[in-house]
């Protein structure tokens, strides 16, 4: 299975939605952990990475395409 890569300002949709009814997030932090911050509330969750990868469905938007 082929690992995808992550980027800072990713747009990320999730598998479950968030109690706020929104399934977007935006990657604010890369690392061992992953840090998303929730596009219908504001809210910041903080994620160990294979728990992550895992609910991650689809990448809406990459940051470098958004600057083409």
């Amino acid at each position: 299975m082929e690992r995808r890569q992550f980027s800072l300002g990713d747009i990320v949709r999730t598998k479950k939605a968030h109690p706020c009814g929104s399934d977007r997030w935006e990657v604010i932090r890369v690392g061992m952990d992953f840090k998303i911050k929730c596009l219908g509330c504001g809210r910041r969750v903080m994620l160990p990475r294979p728990k992550f990868e895992k609910s991650v469905k689809e990448i809406i938007q990459r940051l470098d395409e958004e600057t083409e």
